[in-house]
C-alpha cells in the first residue's frame, strides 16, 4: 500500500521560515513602491509607473510582454491592501518610443563606462570579433571559405565569458578559417541600456540582426549560446533557418507547458520562492520584487566602481576577475525586463520555434551539467523530446558554470569538432539536398 509522503521537520522549518521571510518582503517591496513613485516624479522628466499593478489592457507595444511583469502573476500579500486605481492614478503611463532615451535613470550609474553608448550617433550592441587571415593566403577574413560564429552570453554576463574561455583555447584550423562574435546583449556589458526599452526577446533578436548580421553581411553562420542566450539564439534560429549552419545550447531553459501558463511556469523554476538554498533565494528576491531587485541594483551596480576598488584592495591584484564585473554591468531596467520578457515571456515562444528547427532540419546540440541547480538537466531533456535529431552531451560533476569553466579547451574542441564535421552531419542525418542547400 502506497503511503502519503511526510514533510521532515527541517522542511518544515524551512517553509515555515519562508513563510514569515515573504511576507516580510512582501511588505517592504510594497513600501518601497511609494518611495521610488515619490523620488521618480521628483527627479525624472518623464517617470514610468512600476508593475505593482494588475493589467488594465493590452497595448500594441506590450502584446509581447510577459504576464509575470503584473502584480497578478507577481502575488504580494499587501498588494490588495488599497484599490488599484489609488494606487496607481499618480503615475504616468509607461511611455515607450522607438528612440533610446539618452538620458540615464537617477538610480543608475553615470560613470564613462556605464553611459557611454549615449554619446554616440546610431546605437549598436557591442561585440568582440575574433578574425585571423588564412594562412598562405591574402584573402581577408568574411568571404565565402570563411565561417561565421556568433556567441550570445547568459543573463548578467557579457561578451567576456566567451572572450575568457573560448577565445584563448582555439585551435590553429579555427582560428585560420573562423570568424567569431561575442555579443553583448542588449542592456548588458558595453551594449546600450535605454531606459524606453522594454527588452523582448524580439528586440534583443533584431539588435543582433542589425549590429552583426546586417552589418557584416551574414550569409550563414553558427550559433552557440549559454543558459539564458540560448532563447535568444533560438529566436535568431527560427528567424533565419535558411542561414543558421548549426547551434549549440549550453544549460538550455525550457520547460513544457501551455503557451498561457507557460511564462509563469518558467518564473515558477528559475526563481521559486524558497529561502533555501540561497542562490534559489536571491533569484527569487530579484524576479518577484521589482523595486528590492532594483534597490540592490542602486546599491552595488550604481556604485560599481567603489566596490571594484575594494575588490582590487582586498585581492591586491589589478584587475577585478571578468565574472565579478559582469555581475554589475546592467542596470535594474534591463535585467529586470529581460528576466520576465526574454526568460519568462519568451517561454510561451519556444514551442513554435522549435518546430521551426525539427522542420528545417537544424543541426542542434545541446550540453548540460548533471549537476547544474540554475537550469535543472530536464531542461535539455525537454528540448531533445521537441527536437529528437538534436545531439545531447551530458556533463557528468559540472553545474551551471562549470559545464564551460573550468572544462575551457575540452569546451572549445567539442564546438569546432561540431563546427567542422556540421557537413558530414547533414550528409549523414538527412542525406545530400540538405548539404546542398547548405553550401
Amino acid at each position: 500500500m502506497a503511503t502519503k509522503p511526510t514533510f521532515s521537520l527541517q522542511e518544515s522549518l524551512i517553509s515555515a521560515i519562508g513563510l514569515v521571510v515573504f511576507s516580510f518582503l512582501d511588505l517592504l517591496d510594497f513600501l518601497l513602491c511609494f518611495f521610488y513613485r515619490l523620488l521618480d516624479r521628483i527627479l525624472e522628466e518623464n517617470p514610468g509607473r512600476c508593475y505593482c499593478h494588475e493589467r488594465q489592457e493590452q497595448r500594441n507595444e506590450e502584446r509581447t510582454l510577459s504576464e509575470t511583469l503584473y502584480g497578478v502573476k507577481r502575488r504580494n500579500v499587501f498588494r490588495g491592501l488599497m484599490g488599484s486605481d489609488w494606487f496607481v492614478k499618480s503615475a504616468d503611463e509607461r511611455r515607450v518610443d522607438g528612440g533610446l532615451r539618452r538620458s540615464r535613470r537617477w538610480s543608475d550609474c553615470g560613470c564613462e563606462g556605464c553611459v557611454s553608448w549615449q554619446g554616440k550617433g546610431e546605437e549598436r550592441l557591442h561585440f568582440v570579433v575574433r578574425e585571423e587571415p588564412a594562412q598562405g593566403t591574402s584573402q581577408p577574413c568574411g568571404k565565402s571559405s570563411t565561417e561565421n560564429v556568433i556567441f550570445l552570453h547568459g543573463f548578467l554576463s557579457s561578451s567576456s565569458f566567451w572572450v575568457e574561455t573560448v577565445f584563448p583555447n582555439l585551435s590553429a584550423p579555427a582560428n585560420s578559417n573562423l570568424r567569431i562574435f561575442a555579443v553583448d546583449l542588449l542592456g548588458f556589458g558595453k551594449s546600450p541600456k535605454p531606459t524606453n526599452c522594454l527588452y523582448t526577446l524580439q528586440a534583443h533578436t533584431e539588435q543582433i540582426e542589425k549590429s552583426v548580421l546586417e552589418t557584416f553581411q551574414l550569409n550563414t553562420f553558427h550559433l552557440v549560446a549559454h543558459s539564458m542566450g540560448c532563447t535568444i539564439a533560438i529566436s535568431l534560429a527560427a528567424k533565419h533557418p535558411e542561414s543558421v549552419k548549426s547551434i549549440t545550447l549550453t544549460a538550455p531553459p525550457y520547460f513544457p507547458s501551455t503557451e498561457e501558463e507557460a511564462s509563469y511556469t518558467a518564473l515558477n523554476r528559475l526563481a521559486e520562492r524558497k529561502v533555501w538554498p540561497p542562490l534559489v533565494f536571491g533569484s527569487s528576491i530579484m524576479s518577484w520584487y521589482e523595486h528590492l531587485g532594483r534597490t540592490i541594483c542602486f546599491f552595488i551596480c550604481r556604485n560599481h566602481l567603489k566596490w571594484e576598488w575594494i575588490m582590487k584592495l582586498v585581492t591586491r591584484k589589478k584587475d577585478v576577475h571578468f565574472k565579478i564585473a559582469d555581475l554589475t554591468m546592467h542596470t535594474h531596467h534591463s535585467a529586470w525586463h529581460t528576466m520576465h520578457n526574454v526568460l519568462c515571456g519568451g517561454a510561451k515562444l519556444l514551442d513554435n520555434y522549435f518546430e521551426i528547427l525539427k522542420r528545417e532540419e537544424i543541426l542542434v546540440k545541446l550540453i548540460h551539467g548533471a549537476n547544474d541547480g540554475v537550469i535543472p538537466l530536464e531542461c535539455s531533456y525537454n528540448i531533445k523530446l521537441k527536437v529528437p535529431l538534436a545531439e545531447l552531451q551530458i556533463i557528468h560533476n559540472a553545474d551551471h558554470i562549470s559545464v564551460i569553466q573550468g572544462r575551457e579547451e575540452e569546451f572549445t574542441k567539442e564546438l569546432e569538432d561540431f563546427w567542422f564535421s556540421s557537413a558530414k552531419r547533414e550528409v549523414s542525418k538527412y542525406g545530400s539536398s540538405k548539404i546542398m542547400k547548405s553550401l
